[in-house]
């Protein structure tokens, strides 16, 4: 099967259940941001600028299992802000384990391989030591961390942690290969850690995905290599959606990078064109979402937004009308459901009915159209039937080559700083202090400590210090 049964079962009988009871709009992925605070500042994510007066503000545990509770949806999408920064994920995921959630946790990565080595100390036994081998010889653990574990006393023992489980994905954020993953989220290193900790999950026997968006300038070639590497890595699905010019966004764009949001968002147009292989892409690779979808993005039908299936909790209530446009926010999921002018939004047979609305076509508003039967075509559940319950494709080959592909950025020297590096190790930098400041910049740190050592500030410092540099040797 293209999914796992259980899965499977639980999202089709959970749709079933409502259709027989004739439910007008239900959830079926409940999207949850128990903070805004993230280590990253990704260029096209408004998140951190809409919520910046909470950022450190945090929805408490006991809410987030009750909103879960209240709207019922079988799957739940921890996302953010960085949720592996919400001090409580592990009781979090465990809590949601306990309601019997498909769990999906939206992260970029940098702090998957900690969270996974307080698993492993929690569990360790001899029996693990194979493991272990494993990744000592893959360099995804140090000696020291290997010893850690082994030595881990009672508290690590007892400590709650984030286990393996076919109920759970690390869903992994990744935007393209090296140089243009590093480039979006603005720090240079984050794609090789993610694919490190993509490695590590596998070993120890977690189920992965990824999620990409997809920009004016990303190139539909390296979207297909960087499937083929993720395949041959045995990711286990992949989430992929066109950028999308939402307001928070946009003010950012404007504001923080100089940039005109035309200049790197896709228009209906655009998107079609971008995703004009996505079906080919569906057969070569486990693509989540449906094929009706699919055939949305690439123009050759039109579906109609369902936002309400896909909600989004934080922490200032339920969001609405989605999870990219906020006109406010409620106290709980049926009373969103019941206030909200749904006929407001969307597009229907190509016309806008809100003009913010009109290159949207994101997965959170239009996968779950093809779910539910909106504007349905004969055929189509026939083709998410055989689509759901098909073959898995088989893993792409590794090879040299295509790993070559994937690291094109600064792991060859080539990384978006690369400019900036080579301005300050030059003698005239160096007479003027650059020098020193960048080293301090580079010392050694661990595994995960140098990508996010700006955590919960949204401070892109590191990047703008470097840039700065260049305009100052520029001058002199």
């Amino acid at each position: 099967m293209r999914f796992p049964l259980a899965l499977t079962v639980k999202i089709a009988s959970h749709i079933v259940k409502h259709k027989v009871r004739k439910t007008p709009r239900f959830a079926m992925v409940l999207q949850l941001e128990p903070l805004h605070t993230c280590n990253l500042t990704c260029t096209g994510c408004g998140r951190i600028r809409e919520y910046s007066t909470n950022l450190k503000d945090m929805v408490p545990l006991e809410k987030c299992l009750a909103v879960a509770e209240e709207c019922e949806a079988p799957m739940v999408s921890i996302c953010g802000g960085e949720p592996l920064i919400y001090p409580k994920i592990e009781e979090l995921v465990a809590g949601l384990r306990e309601q019997g959630r498909v769990i999906y946790i939206c992260t970029n990565g940098v702090f998957m391989r900690k969270k996974m080595r307080d698993y492993l100390a929690a569990v360790y036994s001899p029996a693990l030591e194979p493991t272990l081998k494993q990744l000592l010889d893959g360099k995804l653990i140090s000696d020291k961390e290997a010893d850690t574990i082994r030595k881990s006393n009672a508290a690590a023992k007892s400590k709650v942690v984030i286990r393996p489980s076919k109920w759970m994905y690390w869903n992994v954020h990744v935007d393209g290969l090296e140089f243009t993953h590093d480039l979006i989220v603005e720090r240079e290193g984050v794609f090789k850690e993610c694919i490190e900790a993509i490695k590590m999950a596998k070993i120890c026997g977690y189920q992965t995905a990824t999620n990409t968006t997809v920009y004016k300038e990303t190139d539909v070639q390296e979207l297909e290599d960087m499937f083929k590497y993720l395949s041959s890595l045995e990711v286990d699905g992949h989430t992929i959606s066109p950028g999308y010019e939402y307001d928070a966004a946009k003010k950012d764009m404007v504001k923080r990078l100089g940039k005109q949001p035309e200049d790197f968002f896709l228009t209906r147009k655009m998107t079609r064109q971008k995703f004009a292989k996505i079906q080919e892409w569906g057969e070569k690779f486990t693509i989540f979402g449906t094929p009706v979808y699919q055939e949305f993005l690439a123009g050759k039908r039109e579906l109609t937004c369902t936002a309400w299936a896909i909600p989004t909790y934080n922490v200032k209530g339920w969001k609405a009308p989605c999870y990219l446009m906020t006109d406010g926010h409620y106290d709980g999921y049926q009373e969103m459901l019941s206030k909200v002018n749904w006929d407001k939004y969307g597009v229907v047979d190509g016309v806008a009915r809100d003009p913010r609305c009109e290159n949207c076509m994101v997965h959170c508003g239009y996968d779950p159209s093809g779910a539910l039967g909106t504007n349905y075509q004969r055929g189509d559940n026939w083709k998410n039937f055989a689509y759901n319950f098909g073959t898995k494709p088989k893993p792409y080959p590794a090879s040299v080559e295509l790993m070559n592909t994937a690291f094109n950025g600064v792991t060859i020297g080539k990384g978006h700083l690369s400019q900036a590096k080579a301005a300050i190790n030059s003698p005239r930098a160096a007479m003027n202090g650059a020098q020193a400041a960048f080293t301090r910049k580079e010392e050694a740190h661990d595994h995960e400590a140098h990508v996010g050592s700006h955590c919960g500030t949204g401070d892109t410092s590191e990047r703008d210090e470097l840039l700065a540099k260049i305009a100052e040797t520029k001058k002199t």
